[in-house]
């Protein structure tokens, strides 16, 4: 028969029941090894509240020097409901209201707030991956372009421009300085398209982290740099409110606005002609420092790599498994499906198992996340099992080499 298990209130009771029926309190502190004190407390208890004192009671102090008052939960709601600010705000106006009074602190105002229901979680924004230094060195003429919208402004007649500009890094050579309708993917790509037939491929284009040429998609893809990467160009982007990451692009731009935008020309077509002979003097007469004084004309070549006919499919090496997206966005891996992105759908992935359980995600060259291959899950992140592994460095960062 089974030994049986007394709970503690049980206990307190028969401590109690025995103390009553005649036992003494050192016999009962002997035989159940509690202390005198402790059944003194129990005993207290008892006659105070009945059989009901002997149950657990909550240890919450009763009292709390710290506590919001009633009145400065009035001041701090009176004053959210005149200004609308956040709680930071709110406690320097209440600050400066009433100096004399002590002020509860910033997050314990944010909690009063939110119990009072006067404010709201937002939902957290995705935000483009981040790509980190070292960037691709321009040793050679197409080994980088760089590309940005120059920052729209109107014309005389106040019509609005936006220049797409792009140069290769290495000779400064301005390959183009045109005004586009909209500064989305189609226009882009007309610019890009007609660059590529005429000067060849690049093998690196840098770019900020806006539209077209990044999303909030796995690796910060778009339809623009997926492009890219089919022609076998690589996308890269600088870091977040870092121009100094494109340099010599930001410095073609205040020169190019010095030339053509102050003032501005009267029309789009007018605006267009000034671009056009900014570029001719730009690159066939005006003399660089940084390539000892010579013309960027001097110093470039048109790219080997012509501009293919049809655009190629992504290729993979023999250690990648192929996988098509779905037109929903999803892989299927061990007859599951895991939601990717819906960017990618009807492309090619290419899947590499490290480990057990993890698979890395290619998009061309491009480590875009991973995989976990049990319990179908997808990451952008670097998993905590793959940190210790220097050469994981993210899937937000420069993660280039997945193509063989």
């Amino acid at each position: 028969m089974p030994w049986k298990e007394i709970r503690v209130e049980e206990q307190r009771q028969l401590v109690v029941r025995e103390h009553l029926e005649g036992a003494s309190i050192a016999e009962l502190s002997e035989v159940y090894e509690i202390s005198r004190k402790t059944i003194y407390k129990w005993l207290e208890r008892y006659e105070q509240q009945g059989s009901v004192g002997l149950g657990d009671q909550s240890r919450r102090p009763l009292h709390s020097p710290q506590q919001v008052s009633a009145e400065v939960e009035q001041a701090i709601v009176a004053a959210r409901q005149r200004w609308k600010w956040g709680p930071g705000k709110l406690r320097v106006k209440l600050c400066q209201s009433e100096p004399e009074r002590q002020w509860p602190a910033v997050s314990t105002i944010a909690a009063v707030l939110q119990a009072k229901g006067l404010v709201v979680s937002r939902r957290r924004r995705p935000h483009t991956p981040v790509q980190r230094p070292p960037y691709a060195s321009p040793e050679r003429p197409n080994d980088v372009w760089c590309a940005d919208f120059k920052g729209w402004f109107r014309t005389g007649d106040g019509t609005r421009v936006d220049p797409l500009t792009i140069t290769d890094a290495c000779s400064r050579y301005l390959l183009r300085c045109q005004i586009v309708a909209r500064s989305n993917y189609e226009f882009a790509r007309a610019v890009f398209e007609t660059s590529f037939r005429e000067f060849g491929l690049p093998a690196v284009i840098h770019t900020d982290n806006g539209v077209p040429f990044a999303s909030v998609a796995p690796g910060g893809l778009s339809r623009l740099s997926m492009w890219f990467v089919h022609l076998g160009i690589v996308p890269e982007r600088s870091r977040p409110a870092s121009p100094q990451d494109n340099g010599r692009h930001e410095r073609m731009h205040r020169t190019l606005k010095q030339a053509t935008a102050q003032p501005p020309s009267a029309t789009p077509r007018l605006q267009q002609r000034a671009f056009h002979e900014f570029q001719r003097e730009y690159n066939q007469q005006r003399p660089h420092e940084a390539l000892g004084n010579l013309t960027p004309q001097d110093c470039y070549a048109a790219s080997p790599r012509c501009y293919p006919r049809r655009v190629p499919s992504l290729e993979y090496g023999d250690e990648f498994s192929v996988r098509r997206v779905s037109q929903q966005g999803s892989v299927k891996w061990r007859g599951e499906r895991t939601f990717i992105s819906e960017l990618l759908g009807h492309e090619d992935l290419g899947l590499k198992p490290v480990g057990e359980d993890w698979l890395e995600v290619y998009y061309g060259p491009i480590r875009i996340g991973w995989l976990n291959g049990r319990r179908q899950q997808f990451s952008r992140k670097t998993p905590k099992v793959m940190r210790p592994d220097s050469s994981a460095t993210g899937a937000c960062g420069n993660d280039v080499g997945g193509k063989r």
